[in-house]
């Protein structure tokens, strides 16, 4: 089975999270959900660098890295992910979609509200428990 080494960035902007939604997929189970945006590390890449040129690939936008947030393992039906998130901030809010088909600006507490790829959940889940409100601090 195949396995990727991704990142993720959970992108703050005036006190509200990025949220990108998926295009229709051949794997039903991740068409159309909602995830942070990221993708694949490259060879030789470190993953400051695939998050940065990935945001800038996708969204047009330059970000910066604050810090690392978290790691998931998740296993898909088709593949698996070592997915590595961090936390990173913006200087607008300007967003152009190359392989998205929504966004969404979100508050931490309105997170939930969305349906979410499987390998994001714990990200969610992580933003909007107990201590979920000091990502934006």
């Amino acid at each position: 089975m195949k396995h990727l080494e991704v990142v993720a960035a959970i992108i703050l902007y005036d006190m509200k999270v990025l949220c990108v939604q998926r295009g229709q997929h051949k794997l039903e189970y991740i068409s159309e959900k909602y995830e942070f945006p990221g993708g694949k590390v490259e060879l030789n890449e470190t993953n400051e660098a695939a998050i940065r040129r990935e945001i800038n690939e996708e969204l047009q936008m330059n970000i910066e890295v604050i810090s690392y947030f978290m790691t998931v393992e998740h296993q898909y039906q088709d593949f698996s992910i070592t997915m590595e998130c961090f936390k990173c901030s913006c200087e607008t809010d300007k967003v152009v979609l190359t392989e998205h088909i929504n966004y969404q600006w979100l508050p931490v507490e309105e997170l939930k509200s969305l349906d979410w790829a499987a390998a994001d959940i714990p990200i969610v889940n992580n933003l909007t428990g107990v201590d979920g409100g000091t990502i934006l601090r």
